[in-house]
């Protein structure tokens, strides 16, 4: 328990006579703890001694005011906060002990009372709701059948020799839709060059549509040191805003004009492609249609997992507390900033690029956060209706395995998972997903 406190004082509604009390839902409880005595002083005294440090009064050095002095000049108050602050951990650990309840998200607090005697502070914790599961048996869903098409394995054939396809220096040296041109380039707006519009020996694949609307297509006919003004103008919803929207003209002079020649699929190709034991066409389609096929084998069971899961979930009663959602979102926003960190993208940065706020990807993740709390409540009462458990053995053993196959030490691979016991209830959830398919067949 680690947030500060910031408000002095704030009146929390409580049951007469009652110190601790349960709010409507019977999940959601407020626990009024006092600090005071001993713990009280101490806590005074030693948010005086980090005030003393920089507290500035005439006729006295800095760090050497004596309390009483300090007290008369700032007042007593002015220590109140930061030692509450320092007993707030302390005051947290009492209301766990003494309530007994186990919290399912960080628990919230408030300044109930602070004065020169005491602090209380009001904890809102929410424990685990009620959960009940009303039909998980006899749904009768099946997971769909994987087929590969000789389509498929055509279309994935002909993605593999565009990606072996080689570039050749064009004879006629005139620029066609699908080759690659070799350009420098600058762009100006208003007679100036602005930033990021600059490029030397720029291979631009004619086609691509990398660049705005307009520029590869004025590019098609140009020929080798061929140089030529493209007017052209950036789209409305364009990222930059002082682009967006605006006439532009890029100097363009071609260098060099390359075209593709399509692979065949020769003795050549295959050394190239470098599969183990694939000489020919018949191997490579065969490797092709096992590779689709573990793929689609990977898709379906997650589709036939989601279903299960979206059809038990509506035979599911239970009150889930805002509280869950709004943690569960934050994982999910934290997991996808780490996402774009991976593509060198910054949140405030996408947030610009789609011109929506924090609050707007907390909106669409909603849903998601909802029913990711959903089914783990759901699954865990179905883990205690069917008695699944999983062993420390059972437990030990995936933390090896999953250690080797990440190339971690057990120990650090524990650290980041977050210890063996939720290497256990990871477990046990894919243990009871395995019972409803059993189930539901």
């Amino acid at each position: 328990m680690s947030k500060k406190v910031e408000k002095e004082e704030k009146v929390v509604e409580t049951t007469e006579n009652k110190e601790n009390k349960k709010s409507k839902k019977t999940n959601a409880h407020e626990v009024v703890i006092k600090i005071d005595g001993d713990s009280w002083k101490n806590a005074l005294d030693k948010a005086f001694v980090k005030k003393q440090k920089t507290a500035k009064v005439d006729g006295f050095r800095t760090g050497k005011v004596p309390r009483d002095i300090y007290e008369k000049h700032f007042g007593k108050e002015s220590l109140f906060l930061d030692a509450a602050d320092s007993v707030l951990q302390e005051a947290y650990l009492k209301a766990m002990e003494e309530s007994k309840l186990v919290p399912v998200v960080q628990p919230s607090v408030d300044l109930k009372n602070l004065s020169e005697d005491a602090v209380e502070f009001t904890f809102k914790i929410i424990t685990k709701p009620e959960v009940k599961v009303k039909k998980y048996k006899g749904l009768n869903i099946k997971p769909e059948k994987v087929e590969v098409t000789e389509d498929e394995i055509n279309h994935e054939l002909s993605h593999l020799l565009e990606k072996y396809t080689e570039l050749a220096t064009k004879e006629s040296g005139v620029v066609e839709n699908g080759d690659v041109a070799v350009i420098d380039f600058e762009g100006f707006k208003d007679g100036v060059a602005f930033d990021g519009g600059k490029g030397e020996n720029y291979s631009l694949e004619i086609g691509s549509n990398t660049f705005i609307p307009g520029f590869e297509e004025q590019i098609i006919g140009m020929k080798v040191n061929e140089e030529k003004d493209l007017n052209l103008t950036f789209p409305k919803g364009y990222g930059v805003a002082d682009l967006a929207g605006k006439d532009v003209v890029f100097k363009v002079k071609v260098n060099e004009v390359k075209q593709k020649i399509t692979r065949e699929l020769d003795e050549e190709f295959f050394e190239d492609l470098g599969m183990e034991g694939v000489t020919t066409e018949k191997a490579l389609k065969e490797e092709i249609e096992k590779s689709i096929k573990a793929q689609k084998e990977v898709d379906v069971e997650n589709k036939y997992i989601d279903t299960i899961l979206e059809e038990v979930s509506k035979n599911v009663e239970v009150d889930i507390p805002q509280e869950m959602v709004d943690e569960e979102v934050d994982h999910l926003i934290h997991r996808f900033e780490d996402q774009m960190k991976r593509q060198g993208i910054s949140l405030d940065l996408y947030y610009q690029f789609t011109r929506s706020t924090e609050a707007d990807l907390r909106n669409q993740m909603e849903k998601e956060g909802y029913a990711n709390v959903l089914y783990r409540l759901m699954l865990e009462e179905i883990t205690n209706l069917e008695n699944i458990e999983v062993t420390d053995e059972e437990a030990t053993k995936e933390a090896e395995e999953l250690a080797k196959k990440y190339n971690m030490d057990k120990e650090d691979f524990l650290k980041e998972f977050g210890g063996i016991d939720m290497v256990k209830y990871d477990l046990e959830m894919r243990k009871t997903i395995e019972r409803l398919k059993e189930l539901n067949k």
